[in-house]
């Protein structure tokens, strides 16, 4: 409880505590280069029985770009539909407003 009332020791626990996860941090973006050992390169290695299945990835980025478009479509044709309904809004106010005066 001593501890948590003194202030001088909260800050030098903080302090000390960033200061190991700065050195952290620097020794973990050093990125230091391992090659990789057989199993690694096996696995890395292309594998001929998947080469039917190497459309996949294009159909795929090919559905998702079109999602995407159809997403901005659909937002924009929401937009343009709230900025008519407001127009409209905007000119059937004024036109009340002629009216009455």
């Amino acid at each position: 409880m001593t501890f948590l009332l003194n202030k001088t020791g909260i800050t030098s626990h903080f302090r000390a505590h960033s200061q190991k996860t700065e050195d952290a941090l620097f020794l973990s973006r050093r990125g230091f280069h391992v090659e990789p050992g057989a199993r690694e390169k096996a696995l890395l290695a292309e594998d001929p029985s998947l080469k039917p299945f190497k459309s996949y990835k294009k159909s795929v980025k090919r559905l998702k770009r079109i999602g995407d478009v159809l997403t901005i479509v659909v937002v924009a044709g929401c937009c343009y539909e709230i900025y008519v309904k407001a127009v409209m809004r905007e000119e059937a106010r004024k036109q009340a407003q002629s009216e009455v005066a």
